[in-house]
C-alpha cells in the first residue's frame, strides 16, 4: 500500500494539477480534496490520510492553525 494524500487548496486548478501529478505515481493515492480550511479537520478524521498537502493561506482556516 502506498501513501495516501489529502489535497487542500482554495484554487480548483491547483488541486486538479496536484491530483494529476500525484495520481500518476503508482505509490500515491489522493483520497480527498478540500477547498477551504474549515473542511480539513473533519476530512482528516474521516479519511485518515498519511499526508495533508495544504496551502499556507486558506479561507476560514490557514494551515498554520489547522492542527487536530
Amino acid at each position: 500500500m502506498g501513501v495516501t494524500v489529502l489535497l487542500v487548496d482554495d484554487e480548483p486548478l491547483v488541486r486538479a494539477g496536484l491530483r494529476a501529478v500525484l495520481g500518476a505515481q503508482p505509490d500515491i493515492e489522493v483520497v480527498g480534496e478540500a477547498a477551504d480550511g474549515a473542511a480539513v479537520l473533519p476530512l482528516v478524521r474521516h479519511l485518515r490520510p498519511d499526508v495533508v498537502a495544504m496551502d499556507v493561506r486558506m479561507p476560514l482556516l490557514s494551515s498554520r492553525r489547522a492542527e487536530p
